[in-house]
């Protein structure tokens, strides 16, 4: 064995130590720390020749990299929608790298219905039936293609095509209808051959709304009638976290033929709140369901979850026929059922948070997020520089400048945000118009915090 390796594996409690102790110190310093750092990053350092061994490894770590390291799991990053990191989600993901257990199959260990049962409770959290099965993926975009390569198989049974075998130009044309949908289901379509031009937008709500008009996509279905096709629905969409009426579009399915897939990445959390339910009635209708789990349930990257009611078609798209993998028999290996054959114990920090904090305890953070998202906007609506581009509906608050905002000054007031250090926040266009979007999912963002943020958005806009 190499002496440096074999000198850290005698030091190995010492060096975790080390580790736990930056680690401790991190998160104690994370709501003071600047939240963005937009500086130069260090030069590219050549390979080493010799191991400077574990602790030399943290030393340089800590001196070249560290300091430009943004504070996206703390209470102020209001980019994208980033959820941090409970302190039970980062013990189960130390744990996960400490026992790296091989998910291919069962390998003798316990692991895989250590995240079957995980995945049952995350059915249950979000209002899921036992006909729904799932498994743990690593975002939003790997769950969305998921369900629409389960969905592309779906349209192959309709047609007497097994695309799985004979590919998609066997299918023929399939067309996704969607109101508002991620970028992610255009990318999907692309990796899965489907094609984004094959993405049909069907007219939305009037009224400022990125909701999904019902009757428009009755319509669009009544037009493809005798052709399978696929509709994306939406949870929570990204700019003003709008939910179209999935009960309806479910009862679209008794007179049209098509596979429903819900995008609910985040937006699938209004589950857990009684006043925000209402918004999900319908998910159990769905073919196919996306939830992204580093986002609102606050476990570290990467984690999300897919769910289905066509296992038996998941696993025609996803299994892999090998001698040593063994058949797809009985409750699959979950290699069977995602892209991934070499996987972490994702499930695991998820676990571990719904474990310690239970239901209740994730109800909380999202309740606690939405009504910070609706004093921001309160506070942006009172500033007279600035205006917002839509009502704030859950946890997002998305807004612009009150006079002139031109891609130009929004970028400028987004460049003058993050130099304060205070927040971070990211770009987008609603509407036609440029603005910023501050989305709330961060398990430790309090009412100070979000004053905080008021103030940079003040001084920066005044």
């Amino acid at each position: 064995m190499d002496r440096t390796l074999a000198d850290d594996l005698s030091r190995l409690p010492e060096l975790l130590q080390a580790a736990r102790d930056v680690a401790a110190r991190e998160a104690a310093g994370l709501a003071g720390r600047p939240v963005a750092a937009p500086g130069r990053s260090p030069g590219r350092a050549p390979l080493p020749a010799g191991g400077a061994g574990a602790d030399g490894a943290l030393a340089r770590f800590a001196e070249r990299w560290a300091p430009g390291f943004s504070g996206s799991a703390g209470p102020r990053y209001l980019g994208f929608v980033t959820g941090g990191a409970t302190p039970a989600s980062v013990a189960g993901d130390w744990l996960t790298s400490v026992f790296d257990q091989n998910l291919s199959g069962a390998g003798g260990s316990w692991a895989q219905e250590l995240e079957r049962e995980t995945v049952v409770w995350l059915r249950e959290l979000f209002g899921l039936g036992e006909a729904h099965s799932g498994a743990f993926v690593t975002g939003a975009t790997v769950s969305n293609t998921v369900g629409l390569a389960i969905g592309r198989e779906w349209a192959g049974e309709r047609l007497g095509v097994d695309v799985s075998r004979e590919g998609a130009a066997a299918l023929g044309p399939l067309e996704v209808l969607s109101g508002s949908p991620h970028s992610s289901v255009a990318k999907a379509m692309s990796v899965l051959g489907l094609g984004r031009d094959r993405l049909r937008r069907v007219p939305l709500l009037p009224g400022n709304r990125e909701a999904v008009d019902v009757a428009a996509l009755e319509a669009a279905l009544t037009e493809r009638a005798g052709r399978p096709v696929i509709v994306v629905a939406n949870a929570g969409t990204v700019n003003t976290v709008d939910f179209d009426d999935l009960r309806a579009i479910a009862a679209l399915k008794e007179r049209y033929d098509f596979w429903l897939h819900v995008d609910g990445a985040f937006g699938a959390f209004a589950a857990l709140s009684p006043e925000h339910a209402a918004l999900v009635d319908g998910l159990d209708a769905a073919d196919s369901v996306c939830v992204d789990l580093h986002k609102w349930l606050n476990v570290p990257y990467d984690a999300a979850v897919q769910f289905t009611r066509r296992r038996d078609l998941q696993v025609a798209v996803f299994h892999n026929a090998s001698p040593y993998l063994g058949l797809p028999e009985g409750e699959p290996d979950f290699l069977h059922l995602t892209p991934e054959n070499s996987r972490r114990l994702r499930a695991l920090p998820a676990w571990f948070s719904l474990v310690a904090y239970g239901r209740a305890g994730h109800r909380e953070i999202v309740e606690r997020n939405v009504a910070l998202a609706r004093r921001l906007g309160a506070g942006v609506e009172a500033l007279p520089g600035l205006r917002l581009l839509a009502p704030v509906r859950l946890n997002v608050v998305c807004f612009t400048l009150a006079e002139d905002p031109s891609q130009e000054r929004v970028a400028g007031l987004a460049r003058a945000v993050t130099a304060s250090g205070e927040a971070y926040m990211t770009p987008t266009v609603y509407g036609g118009v440029p603005g910023l979007r501050a989305a709330f999912s961060n398990w430790r963002t309090t009412e100070a915090d979000t004053e905080r943020v008021l103030r940079a958005l003040a001084a920066a806009s005044g």
